[in-house]
């Protein structure tokens, strides 16, 4: 299988998706998940089955993970793996309930020939959430309750190149987590929606320097994933239903936007189409694997 994807608006060729199981349906019998309210599966399966019909109609092919753990959080396959241009990078979530999900990709990657670039080892812990590429060689990673300083440190040997590092606030804390991805979503190679109030200010001053056009997400939209956003290509977007600011914002500048119902699907655990999809080859200009 060809991979690498070290960047959030090239085009996106293959993604990997994990649709809603039994174990997702009982989410919200264990607090220590984070659920908002019980879940309805049938829903659930009907909104993730809406957001891969958008990627296929787009022209993405999507691979699903058929696999099953403990973890309702497994739907969220952007967290426990990042592809580089060098293979899997096999993550350690924070998120003590989310540990056994890096193997089940790690295996899943070896079952298609993606070679494994590195681990992050204990007592690290990093999750995709708090990672993104400003563009391929250069990535940005978020210190937060989730990933750690020593899960960091360890990315940035990993990921090579150009690497940043920003610490994220503590917020409302673990309840109500802040990513990295939880308040900036590139949308082309020079603009990005960001939630301006928790933007890192060290992560303004780079975005300033690089011309990068900030779109402002409302107070109000960040709690629906107004700032989750999924670009297919630059100007090209997967964004949940129910945010009318910001996709009007987008649409003023000229973007395409797609809308998926993503109430039961993201809202209700806390990942929207970003955190349901791990990119494992977009089109740049470096060689794929």
């Amino acid at each position: 299988m060809a991979f690498g994807a070290e960047s959030m608006v090239a085009p996106l060729r293959t993604v990997l998706v994990k649709p809603p199981g039994p174990v997702f349906a009982r989410a919200y019998d264990e607090p220590a998940h984070g659920f908002l309210h019980p879940v309805d599966l049938d829903v659930a399966r009907r909104q993730h089955d809406a957001l891969c019909q958008i990627l296929v109609a787009l022209g993405v092919t999507v691979h699903v993970l058929e696999a099953e753990t403990e973890s309702p959080d497994l739907v969220y396959v952007f967290d426990p793996l990042l592809v580089s241009d060098q293979g899997a990078i096999v993550l350690r979530p924070g998120k003590p309930t989310r540990r056994g999900e890096a193997s089940v990709l790690e295996r899943w990657a070896a079952e298609h020939a993606i070679p494994i670039a590195g681990r992050i080892h204990e007592p690290a812990t990093a999750e995709g959430g708090d990672t993104f590429w400003l563009r391929p060689g250069v990535c940005c990673i978020g210190r937060s309750l989730r990933t750690n300083a020593a899960g960091a440190q360890q990315l940035v040997a990993l990921v090579g190149g150009d690497a940043h590092v920003f610490d994220l606030p503590y917020h409302h804390g673990p309840g109500e987590l802040i990513h990295l991805l939880s308040v900036i979503s590139p949308v082309a190679e020079d603009a990005a929606a960001v939630f301006l109030p928790l933007l890192p200010a060290g992560l303004h001053e780079l975005l300033q320097d690089e011309g990068v056009d900030l779109i402002p997400v409302p107070d109000e939209e960040l709690p629906t994933l107004g700032c989750n956003i999924l670009a297919v290509r630059p100007g090209v977007l997967v964004v949940a239903e129910g945010n009318p600011v910001i996709r009007r914002a987008l649409e003023r500048r000229g973007y395409e936007v797609h809308a998926f119902p993503a109430t039961e699907i993201g809202v209700n655990g806390g990942g929207g189409p970003t955190c349901l999809t791990r990119p494992i080859l977009r089109e740049t200009d470096r060689p794929a694997g």
